[in-house]
């Protein structure tokens, strides 16, 4: 049986309905998982339910982040945010982590990961961060790999692409910051922006700040080792 991989769905401001990315659903598929689309419900035996059924969670990307859950105000720079989004993801994503089930975390995913785990990141990298940042918001196709990230030796990310400095898409402008101790900063940019997060208490959270999906569908070697590895452990959860 493949395994069940629940992806967080996206909405748009506004708008009654959901979506998720061709990219994702594929990326998963190719690998190997069998992909669900999760909306954003909140009662908490239903959240409990969800988390039991499934064999690992995709953390998508999407749109900000409420910067009230890690105790500040509005930046300037902050663009839309689904509270509901954000609300329904910390929640999954405690009781997943509990049951150390596989995450896989993309782009705002990986700053979801973070702030559950107590951190905290910048609302607009651009204006928070300071120094000669690189273009993190590529004027390139998806797919393009456009700066190099350096690998942690002997992280997960490192066993999954066997390489230690990886070229990668980038289309954010918020980051994570302070990540906490129990994670790792496994991939960190030119500029110093950190672009890999992993948990050190848990089989498999992983948050990467890029967009693998979108280069695994060009047949990007490190990003559809990230998916295999990823859609294996989760094989691994539905066996037990």
């Amino acid at each position: 049986m493949r395994p069940i991989i629940g992806i967080t769905a996206s909405k748009e401001l506004g708008k009654d309905e959901y979506n998720v990315e061709l990219a994702d659903t594929e990326a998963i598929v190719r690998a190997g998982g069998l992909p669900i689309m999760l909306p954003h419900i909140e009662g908490q035996a239903e959240l409990e339910e969800l988390a039991e059924h499934i064999d690992g969670l995709f953390l998508a990307g999407g749109w900000d982040i409420d910067p009230t859950l890690f105790g500040e105000e509005p930046h300037p720079g902050l663009g839309v945010i689904i509270p509901s989004r954000d609300r329904f993801e910390l929640e999954l994503l405690e009781k997943v982590l509990e049951k150390n089930k596989p995450v896989l975390a993309i782009c705002r995913g990986a700053q979801i990961l973070n702030i559950a785990a107590g951190g905290d990141m910048y609302q607009d990298t651009p204006s928070q961060l300071a120094g000669n940042l690189l273009q993190h918001q590529q004027r390139a196709p998806k797919e393009h790999g456009s700066h190099f990230v350096e690998v942690q030796e002997g992280s997960l990310l490192h066993r999954l692409t066997d390489s230690l400095k990886l070229k990668v898409n980038s289309r954010h402008h918020q980051s994570n910051r302070r990540v906490p101790d129990h994670y790792l900063v496994s991939g960190i940019a030119s500029d110093g922006v950190i672009e890999a997060i992993e948990s050190k208490e848990h089989g498999f959270a992983l948050g990467l700040q890029w967009h693998p999906e979108n280069m695994a569908r060009a047949g990007d070697a490190a990003s559809l080792r990230i998916f295999e590895g990823f859609v294996r452990a989760c094989t691994e959860e539905g066996d037990e």
